[in-house]
């Protein structure tokens, strides 16, 4: 964490520095001072976006997260269903997310629903690919160990396929931490009055470039504190990696 912000106060630093000393017009790239000064300016614009955005990306991650989950312990256990309704969802990650979007705001209009909802639609995939991959390298022999006392195939699944498959979570999870945020944005694009792709696009079409860096910056933020903490809960939750 201590790495982390000295990091970012570097970037902070050479960003200000570097705009003055190596004559970087404004219209390209603005002094970080300037970008602060366009948030204090207008802090509850900033706020009520980043928590509206970060309110659409939570509920997509979460509700696609979970979905991926458990849709791969149904394709885990039910072949057949895997190969009648997985190609069905590989056909479906082909669609733009812009063209999916535009379909979803028209059924539920441009509500919160419909951002969390292509957040969704691009969390639970890679999720349900890398947990049925981490089911499946599951080694036969401790299935089979199990079943020699007695375990059931619910207690087989919680205690052996599950926790073997964490790492190969956490890394779509991650993954998805990214693709979420994106899929919130681009959903308010499609029109609302509050978020932080609102802010970008209002910047955008007034040429408000020092507007548009700090949209840029708030997305930054929301995006690297929610990576940290999904990071943080798989240092949490998949402690053996940490100690190998």
């Amino acid at each position: 964490m201590l790495r982390l912000v000295l990091g970012v106060c570097a970037v902070a630093l050479a960003w200000e520095a570097a705009v003055p000393l190596l004559g970087i017009r404004p219209h390209i790239l603005p002094r970080l001072s300037a970008v602060a000064s366009a948030v204090l300016a207008t802090p509850a614009a900033y706020r009520d976006g980043f928590l509206r955005t970060l309110a659409e990306t939570l509920i997509g991650f979460s509700a696609g997260a979970a979905f991926g989950v458990l849709i791969a312990v149904a394709f885990f256990r039910l072949r057949a269903l895997r190969e009648l309704v997985f190609p069905i969802f590989v056909v479906s990650q082909t669609i733009p997310v812009i063209a999916f979007g535009a379909l979803v705001v028209l059924w539920f209009g441009n509500t919160l629903l419909a951002k969390a909802t292509i957040a969704f639609y691009l969390t639970f995939f890679p999720v349900a690919v890398n947990a049925l991959l981490g089911f499946e390298a599951v080694d036969p022999r401790q299935v089979a160990l199990l079943r020699s006392f007695g375990a059931s195939p619910r207690q087989i699944l919680l205690r052996l396929h599950l926790p073997a498959a964490l790492p190969q979570i956490f890394v779509a999870l991650r993954l998805a931490a990214s693709l979420s945020l994106v899929g919130a944005i681009v959903g308010e694009w499609f029109g609302d009055t509050t978020g932080l792709g609102v802010l970008l696009l209002q910047a955008m079409y007034n040429e408000n470039v020092v507007g548009l860096w700090a949209a840029l910056l708030a997305c930054a933020l929301l995006g690297t504190g929610f990576y940290a903490a999904v990071a943080a809960l798989e240092r949490r939750l998949v402690f053996w990696r940490a100690e190998q």
